[in-house]
């Protein structure tokens, strides 16, 4: 396999903080609310009203964990063995330094013989057209060794599990946590670098048979899960923007895909204080049409005080859910001004997205804020575009009028910390949102 021109920067190392090599457990002190004075974060529960996540007895991770079920862990493996240890008892994960899953770099997944070169030339469409599906020994190949990377970088997290980095420069790099099937679990000052798959899928009909390259794993998916808290992390694309993605077939060799997912009937989420950086796909909330009987009533989520910088669409895109995005601060990059969106409103979606603070760049399109995938009424009120107060609706209505949107998402809000001005909005966020800045 002709690693350089296929891949080779993926191996470059980085310089990491490493702490302990050893599994180390930890005596922590007692639970408290976010915000009461706590100095240890794996203590910490959700407030009382602070979003969806607070619903009912609200959400309290790992808090109680005993003294046998706190671990301190700074190696992939050692993260993979705490999440398993103890079962579903509460415990706290400290993640000391940066933790990388691929160290090893995509060589150390490839199997039958994978090629980047002899995959492009076998699927090349001028060899191979775009009638079909890719297949054959190379496509056999791409997916054995995508497995391979996929039991590697999924790491699976039980019910009342809190993760918290130490410190201010503490994560995870390139692994995919997978919060499925669980409840009750808090991710709070990680820096997370969105996985990059290693082997992404040509598929020639794709893009109205113009093909395209698809790629796998998201930093964080919450599926069919209650009450999770998502707070003060850093989500970027860090050492692999897509900027550098090389283009095969005229289409980018897409690497990434989202961010933080909310699907499959999760329910009751908290997302506050968060820096999403430089990314395509951000956050599906729902992620199809065609779940109604398992997302319906469901997918009730809270983003606030969340800073979205040069992201390009999804911030949320939603299905279903009542989801209500407040205090957010939005930053489109002037390279991303001609294709870009904030809000998407999918089938039967019920956002309520107000006091929000949105920096767009000359020239950009104040329509394109919202996005129409289905007729679904959403609230858009009090939010502020470069400093100005703007009727989102009103705007994407006159600007864009093949995709009319109706306002009124027919609730209102209850569970919510204090509402900021708008204006304070972009200071207070840039100030206070992502890891390493918890006061």
């Amino acid at each position: 396999m002709n690693t350089r021109i296929w891949h080779g920067h993926v191996t470059k190392k980085i310089a990491v903080l490493i702490g302990c090599t050893a599994l180390v457990l930890g005596v922590t002190g007692t639970t408290a609310q976010a915000g009461s004075g706590s100095r240890d974060l794996g203590r910490q529960v959700l407030g009382a009203n602070d979003g969806w996540g607070s619903e009912g007895a609200g959400t309290t991770g790992g808090s109680a964990a005993d003294a046998e079920h706190v671990y301190t862990v700074s190696t992939w493996a050692e993260f993979k063995a705490a999440l398993k240890a103890g079962g579903t008892a509460p415990k706290i994960i400290k993640v000391k330094g940066m933790i990388d899953a691929v160290s090893e770099g995509c060589e150390a997944f490839v199997a039958g013989g994978y090629d980047l070169q002899q995959y492009l030339k076998d699927y090349d469409p001028a060899v191979w057209g775009n009638d079909k599906v890719a297949s054959g020994p190379q496509e056999d190949a791409r997916v054995a060794s995508a497995a391979n990377q996929d039991t590697a970088i999924k790491a699976n997290v039980p019910s009342n599990t809190t993760i918290v980095g130490v410190g201010r420069n503490s994560g995870i790099l390139g692994g995919s946590l997978q919060i499925k099937g669980v409840s009750n679990v808090i991710l709070r000052n990680l820096t997370i670098e969105a996985p990059l798959d290693c082997f992404p899928k040509w598929d020639p009909t794709d893009d109205n048979n113009t093909g395209n390259w698809n790629s796998e794993y998201d930093a964080v998916v919450v599926f069919g899960t209650d009450h999770v808290w998502i707070d003060h992390n850093t989500f970027t694309d860090g050492r692999y923007p897509d900027s550098e993605r090389p283009s095969y077939f005229g289409k980018v060799f897409q690497q990434h895909d989202g961010l933080t997912d909310i699907v499959r009937g999760s329910n009751h989420v908290t997302v506050s204080w968060n820096r999403f950086q430089d990314h395509d796909k951000n956050m599906l909330i729902g992620n199809s049409d065609g779940t109604a009987a398992l997302d319906a009533g469901k997918l009730k989520v809270t983003m606030h005080h969340n800073l979205f910088d040069g992201i390009l669409q999804r911030s949320p895109r939603v299905r279903f859910g009542q989801v209500d995005v407040y205090n957010n601060h939005y930053v489109v990059s002037d390279e991303q001004k001609s294709d870009y969106y904030i809000f998407g409103v999918g089938i039967s979606s019920q956002l309520h997205a107000t006091h929000n603070a949105i920096s767009l760049p000359a020239g950009a399109s104040v329509g394109k804020v919202l996005k129409r995938w289905n007729d679904s009424p959403l609230t858009a009120e009090n939010n502020y575009v470069n400093g100005k107060l703007t009727d989102l609706i009103a705007v994407h209505n006159a600007e864009i009028p093949a995709e009319t949107l109706r306002s009124g998402a027919g609730w209102t809000p209850t569970l919510r910390t204090k509402v900021d001005p708008p204006k304070a909005v972009p200071a207070i966020v840039g100030h206070r949102a992502g890891a390493g800045r918890l006061h």
